[in-house]
């Protein structure tokens, strides 16, 4: 499924507005106003660097082990490879708790937009102490094989997406080889997004190094940390302190990312043998864990939602009017205490589709659509001539039956589709749970569309639309008479009114009217029901109680040099 974004921007560039305002918010401007976060936006126990203790080792637990560490390698897009290189790889924007961006100055100490017209021109400043660990300095050359190698245009290199690189024009030298100058094809605000991570321009020299150096090794560096050993056999990579680093020391001598099976991560952690690890979605584990010596589980919102979607080409939901009435049926709130049973997470609903409710200008739309109202669902269904007979809805002699497609094994979803269906039967609407493997899953079954209903959890990121824009993007002619490509859309629908919002929230360079935008793009998407929003789900990271600047992160990037014990 591939990126979607410079194909709308050919189609709309011309909605841009010639005299778009290039002037953005700096780091502690105010957030004009918009409400805080209704739920907890981040948990890391943060502590003054002067008030956490020099030394120690961490001991970080990993549910696997990867082969390849190239994070912008389509297989090393992983919670695993993001964990270990956040402590090796420049940035060049870091995010805080509700998805404001900062500069990361000990790599780049200036990035701005320097034009508007004809195109779009952001110049950064490297700092001139940055370096690889092989002794080079980063350089313009860094960036600029870096845009190559993911710009999508040779597609030898195994990219995990090509957002935002596509659309850039030029990568070039500026005064000095410490300056970037990158040209955009077309406006694009969430620029921020780019050479985050940033790896060497050996690594992106040629398809073969991209995909093969970084195969159970990390070649070269640039952060706090650097590698002191990859312990393939024993599953663990060993980081220490790296004495050339240009910014604030590290606190810890080391940390040891120790991958362990996920029904023994509990384990590992009550006996000693793991100091910090992700709990999951187990109200089993948070009890078990809390029982642990010297034990807390920290909790946040997470940078994932949980969301039903509806296939907007399956014949019996191709009429709106039966989407919004499956959606009317179902009690979001009740599916998300069912989900979250025993985590003491608040029962808050996600009622927007691109921002979370922990981030920065979230606001909820859901309005009548998102509301649980059976009563409404019923009058919808008559209206779209499904009337009851019996306890079943039957149009032109066929009952209302829904196919709710589940991956075999996944607890959770089975659940959900269990108290859906019940849910739904209550409206005279059939519901045939089938369970599939879970290879098949989204190959064979959510990709071509045989389903009507089905559940799982997308990512977000502080990047809204560049996240959100080829899950909502309208369909393309395939060319062959009625045929539809729908990329990642796996709603199987959408307009050209979406389109138009999205590429308006993505496009403008005013930020302070982002937020707007974006609501106006969520209000029509929520018309469309194609995505049913449940909840921003909750992040849970057991750690040892004395440990501070880390734990359940959410949007906020972790500054590794800060983590260590209390003092």
């Amino acid at each position: 499924m591939r990126a979607r974004w410079p194909v709308a921007l050919a189609a709309l560039a011309a909605l841009w507005a010639a005299g778009a305002c290039g002037v953005q918010r700096g780091p502690g401007e105010p957030d004009s106003g918009l409400a805080p976060s209704p739920v907890k936006a981040y948990d890391i126990s943060p502590l003054a660097r002067d008030k956490v203790k020099d030394g120690g080792t961490l001991r970080w637990g990993l549910t696997d082990f990867p082969t390849q560490w190239n994070r912008n390698h389509v297989d090393g897009d992983s919670t695993a490879v993001k964990a270990v290189t956040d402590a090796l790889m420049p940035r060049t924007f870091r995010s805080d708790e509700r998805g404001r961006l900062t500069l990361d100055t000990d790599y780049v100490t200036n990035a701005r937009i320097t034009a508007t017209s004809p195109r779009q021109v952001i110049t950064y400043s490297i700092n001139p102490k940055a370096k690889w660990s092989d002794g080079r300095p980063i350089t313009w050359t860094d960036f600029a094989a870096q845009w190559k190698a993911m710009s999508g245009r040779d597609r030898d290199y195994r990219v995990d997406s090509t957002i935002a690189y596509e659309n850039i024009q030029s990568v070039a030298r500026g005064a000095s080889d410490r300056e970037v100058v990158v040209t955009l094809a077309q406006p694009f605000n969430e620029w921020q997004a780019l050479f985050t991570p940033l790896y060497p321009s050996t690594t992106n020299a040629t398809a073969a190094a991209f995909d093969a150096d970084w195969i159970n090794r990390i070649p070269v560096t640039a952060g706090p940390f650097r590698v002191e050993r990859l312990d393939v056999k024993g599953r663990t990579v060993t980081l220490t302190r790296n004495p050339a680093w240009w910014g604030n020391r590290a606190k810890l001598d080391s940390i040891v990312f120790r991958a362990v099976r996920p029904d023994q991560m509990v384990h590992a952690f009550t006996k000693g043998d793991v100091d910090v690890f992700e709990v999951g979605p187990s109200s089993d584990d948070y009890a078990r864990v809390r029982e642990a010596w010297d034990a807390v589980v920290r909790q946040a919102a997470g940078t994932q939602y949980r969301q039903l979607t509806f296939n907007g080409e399956s014949p019996v939901l191709a009429d709106a009017r039966v989407r919004e009435a499956v959606a009317a049926a179902l009690d979001r709130r009740g599916l998300m205490q069912v989900d979250l049973k025993g985590l003491g997470w608040p029962t808050v609903t996600l009622d927007n589709h691109f921002l979370m409710n922990s981030q920065y200008g979230y606001h909820a739309n859901a309005g009548s659509i998102g509301a649980y109202d059976p009563k409404r669902a019923g009058r919808l269904l008559d209206q779209a001539g499904w009337k009851l007979s019996g306890k079943t809805r039957v149009k032109n002699g066929k009952p209302l039956t829904l196919r709710f497609v589940v991956p075999d094994g996944i607890v959770m979803s089975g659940v959900e589709a269990d108290v859906a269906r019940q849910m739904l039967q209550r409206v005279g609407i059939r519901v045939d749970v089938r369970k599939v493997p879970f290879d098949d899953f989204f190959g064979k079954h959510l990709i071509p569309g045989d389903f009507d209903i089905t559940a799982f959890a997308y990512p977000s990121t502080p990047f809204p639309v560049s996240s959100a824009f080829d899950i909502y993007a309208d369909g393309e002619s395939g060319g062959r008479g009625d045929d539809v490509e729908w990329y990642s859309n796996l709603g199987r629908s959408g307009s050209k009114q979406i389109d138009e919002a999205m590429y308006r929230a993505g496009s403008t360079l005013d930020l302070d009217k982002v937020p707007g935008l974006l609501n106006e793009a969520d209000r029509l998407v929520w018309k469309k029901v194609n995505v049913l929003p449940l909840y921003q789900c909750p992040q849970g990271v057991a750690v040892r109680s004395t440990l501070a600047n880390i734990g359940a992160n959410g949007f906020f990037d972790l500054r590794y040099e800060d983590i260590g014990y209390a003092s």
